[in-house]
C-alpha cells in the first residue's frame, strides 16, 4: 500500500542553510470500478481506510440504497495508484450503468465534481429528519477540546481534514482523515456503516467548511447533529434548517456558532 506521507529536506524562503525536514501527505489516484466491469471514475485521496471509503461513497452517493448490496471489495495496486473494485448487487449496478461515469476525476478538494445534476433541497433522496438524540452543550465542546488529539495524520503532516464521531457524552469514538474533506466522510459513514465499532447515537464533528456536498452525505446518511470547525456555506445551511438538522460551526475550543437545530442542544 502507498506511503501516507513522505519526509522531504526543505529550506526556509531566503535562508537556503537553514535545512529541515517536512512531512507532506500523498495523494494517490484511486479508481473505482463496480463488479469488474464498470470503470465509474477517479478519485484523488489519502490511501487508508479504503474499504470504509467505498462503503460510504457508494451510500452517499447513492449508489446503493443500504450497505447489504455490497457484497466485497478488493483494493490492488497498479502502476500509478489504487483501484478499488466494488461488487455490488444487479439492480444496483443496473442502475448506476444507466447513469453514467462521473464526468471528470474527482479532485481532493471536489465533492460532486463531475456529476451531472445537483439536487435541490427539495430533493436529495432522503427524508426530514426526526427529533433527536439530544446532547449536552459540553459534550459539544469537550469533543472539540479532544479532536486534535485523535488526528494523528494531521499531527504528522499538518494538511489534511478529518472526520469523527463522538457519542452522546462528547467522547470520540472513531475517526478518518483524509486530504480530502468529502473523502474523509465517506471513510467515516462507511466505518459506521460497517459495524468497525459500536458508534450508537452522537454527532459528527468535520475539520472543514460546511459546504452543499457535505450536507447532502451528512444527511443521506441520517446524521442529525454535525459540528464543523469551518463555516458552512449559504446553501449547506438551507438545506440543514429545511432537513431539521442541527448545524454548529465555525466551532472552536473557545467559540461556536449554532446554525440551525437548536431543540437538539441542553445546558
Amino acid at each position: 500500500m502507498s506511503s501516507l506521507f513522505h519526509r522531504l529536506r526543505v529550506t526556509s524562503l531566503g535562508q537556503p542553510d537553514r535545512a529541515f525536514d517536512l512531512n507532506v501527505a500523498d495523494e494517490v489516484p484511486v479508481r473505482l470500478i463496480f463488479n469488474g466491469i464498470f470503470s465509474y471514475g477517479v478519485m484523488m485521496m489519502t490511501p487508508e481506510d479504503l474499504e470504509d471509503f467505498a462503503v460510504g461513497y457508494c451510500l452517499t452517493e447513492q449508489i446503493v440504497g443500504a450497505s447489504a448490496q455490497i457484497r466485497s471489495i478488493v483494493v490492488a495496486e497498479t502502476d500509478d495508484g489504487l483501484t478499488v473494485d466494488v461488487s455490488i448487487a444487479g439492480d444496483a449496478l443496473t442502475s448506476l450503468i444507466r447513469r453514467g461515469p462521473r464526468a471528470q476525476t474527482g479532485h481532493s478538494s471536489c465533492g460532486i465534481c463531475g456529476s451531472d445534476a445537483v439536487p435541490s433541497c427539495d430533493a436529495i433522496g432522503a427524508p426530514v429528519l426526526e427529533p433527536g438524540p439530544v446532547v449536552s452543550i459540553e459534550a459539544v465542546r469537550r469533543a472539540l477540546n479532544a479532536l486534535g488529539e485523535w488526528q494523528t495524520l494531521n499531527a504528522a503532516t499538518r494538511m489534511v481534514h478529518a472526520a469523527a464521531w463522538a457519542d452522546r457524552d462528547g467522547h470520540i469514538l472513531m475517526i478518518r482523515e483524509d486530504v480530502g474533506r468529502h473523502n474523509a466522510l465517506d471513510k467515516l459513514i462507511g466505518a459506521r456503516a460497517r459495524g468497525a465499532e459500536d458508534a450508537g447515537e452522537g454527532f459528527c464533528l468535520l475539520t472543514s467548511r460546511y459546504s452543499f456536498e457535505m450536507a447532502l452525505k451528512t444527511l443521506r446518511s441520517g446524521i442529525a447533529i454535525v459540528v464543523a470547525v469551518s463555516a458552512p456555506t449559504y446553501r449547506a445551511c438551507r438545506l440543514a434548517e429545511t432537513m431539521k438538522q442541527t448545524l454548529i460551526a465555525i466551532a472552536r475550543r473557545d467559540r461556536q456558532v449554532l446554525f440551525c437545530g437548536g431543540e437538539r442542544l441542553v445546558q
